[in-house]
């Protein structure tokens, strides 16, 4: 199903329209060109997901509110689906997208306080798509470390405190999140992500590559590299990637119907392929619609991730 327990009519009734949309897409897509179409075949390689089941415990750890829903939609759902259980760590919350604030707002420079409450707004779509894959409310778990600087804390903040030039926050400014009140350093979110590690239990973990060219989403693989490889679970972890390579996923939009193409800045071959099902798919459109902020400014580079498949590679 598409709905929630809060309010299953309007919900369903919007998943409907969500359906009949994708339908139409699915048939337009049978005419594009060959040449789109044809993705490079992806061999199962050492990235291949283990068999999900009710014994399934699956971390996703997200640099930003979206990632999640970008990259591991499908497999959340097939997990939730399984009977398993589905935790997201979310490190930062989308304070430092000053690019909402200029493109909605039409204003050049936003305050702390605004980017801060912003942050807030995101964490809501969070909540909101994952609920709409499955995932209960005890296993969304947000730390509040600074947007575009997840990096930095992991190399020259690691026992210096990081102040954000966005929010002006120099520890996590948000009372709803697992460490509020906590420093920003690395130290601090290496403990913080390891008490999510303890928390969790995950048999399943997926995380941004190295290879991703955001930094927060670099410093996000690094933090999860280093975490498992102090407890020895390296072999738990599958990659995935959001900024794979100039003009990368293409095409752009909303295209249904076609696979996720290799990413330019993994070597293709040692991807592997999970493919979703027609309804697995529908749903992470629908929760993909639940980032309204970005959207806005973003779309046809987020609408891209809708395809029938999600890539993932082995831990490098």
């Amino acid at each position: 199903m598409c709905t929630n327990d809060d309010d299953e009519h309007d919900m369903t009734a919007s998943c409907d329209r969500v359906r009949s949309g994708l339908r139409r897409r699915r048939a337009a897509a049978a005419w594009l060109p060959a040449v789109l179409l044809a993705a490079p075949p992806l061999a199962s390689a050492a990235g291949e997901l283990p068999r999900i089941d009710a014994t399934t415990s699956l971390l996703v750890v997200a640099p930003h509110p979206d990632d999640e829903t970008l990259c591991c939609a499908g497999v959340i759902q097939r997990v939730v689906e399984a009977g398993g259980r589905v935790s997201i760590a979310w490190i930062t919350s989308g304070d430092a997208s000053t690019l909402e604030m200029l493109l909605v707002e039409k204003r050049l420079f936003a305050a702390p306080r605004e980017l801060r409450a912003l942050a807030s707004r995101r964490m809501e779509e969070a909540r909101a798509a994952s609920s709409l894959l499955g995932v209960r409310s005890s296993g969304q778990l947000f730390l509040g470390y600074p947007d575009r600087g997840v990096l930095e804390l992991l190399t020259r903040h690691y026992r210096s405190v990081y102040t954000s030039a966005f929010t002006e926050s120099a520890a996590v400014p948000y009372p709803d999140t697992l460490a509020a009140g906590h420093p920003y350093t690395g130290e601090s979110l290496e403990r913080d992500f390891d008490a999510v590690l303890t928390r969790t239990r995950p048999t399943l973990v997926l995380a941004p590559s190295p290879r991703d060219t955001h930094p927060d989403h670099e410093g996000a693989a690094l933090l999860t590299l280093r975490a498992l490889r102090r407890r020895g679970e390296l072999g738990l972890l599958r990659c995935w990637i959001v900024h794979g390579g100039e003009g990368w996923p293409s095409p752009r939009g909303l295209y249904p119907g076609l696979p996720l193409s290799a990413a330019p800045r993994i070597p293709h071959p040692a991807a592997s392929s999970f493919e979703l099902t027609a309804e697995e798919e529908d749903r992470k459109l629908a929760a993909l619609r639940a980032y309204g902020t970005q959207l806005e400014v973003m779309a046809p580079f987020l609408l891209a991730f809708v395809r029938t498949t999600e890539l993932f590679w082995p831990a490098p």
